[in-house]
């Protein structure tokens, strides 16, 4: 099992010593996911928490009156996948997970979780961290998507996150920014002929 990204992330907010790597080890397991897989569906309750060794993911709920998949978040390598009010409340998700690409996690359960936090305190920090960054993601989301053009967002994301717009499809960015893939190509195609 690779723990070595994983403790290399949380190195660089709370340094863990040999014995607490050790027994760390132990709270996790590896899962693969084929492209198309499911990591949590609607309706259930998230009873893992994601960390993403390899491979791309996609949160996404299903608009209920357009019925159109929605993008929450995408999830690569080095990043977390899950939903943290159901797994922190154990109470049914609002949103679905799903492998992208073929992809390789480590999964901790809800229960293991709280007995991690219990037996090695200073990982608290790390999460609360964790959560920080991901709460002002959110928060900054909001902001460009009622302040910002869909120009201007697309053009963001691609600064933002480059190692994504590389690996998924154009039309899940449009999903995730809020608007067609037929304005993303006519965005491309601007691009291309200036």
């Amino acid at each position: 099992m690779d723990f070595k990204p994983l403790i290399e992330n949380i190195s660089k907010h709370v340094i863990l010593n040999p014995e607490e790597i050790s027994f760390f080890k132990r709270f996790w397991k590896v899962r693969t996911f084929k492209k198309g897989d499911y990591l949590l569906r609607n309706g259930n309750v998230c009873r893992y928490d994601n960390y993403v060794l390899s491979g791309a993911l996609k949160a996404f709920y299903i608009n209920a009156a357009s019925g159109d998949e929605e993008i929450v978040y995408f999830a690569i390598d080095d990043w977390w996948a899950t939903d943290i009010d159901s797994f922190s409340k154990q109470k049914p998700s609002i949103y679905s997970i799903q492998a992208i690409e073929d992809s390789t996690v480590l999964q901790i359960s809800y229960s293991s979780f709280q007995n991690m936090l219990v037996e090695i305190p200073k990982l608290e920090r790390y999460f609360r961290i964790i959560l920080e960054s991901y709460l002002g993601t959110l928060q900054q989301r909001i902001v460009y998507n009622n302040v910002f053009t869909a120009e201007h967002r697309y053009y963001d994301f691609l600064e933002t996150y480059p190692k994504i717009s590389s690996r998924v499809p154009q039309y899940l960015i449009a999903s995730y920014l809020g608007v067609s893939a037929e304005f993303i190509s006519r965005i491309r195609k601007k691009n291309k002929s200036s």
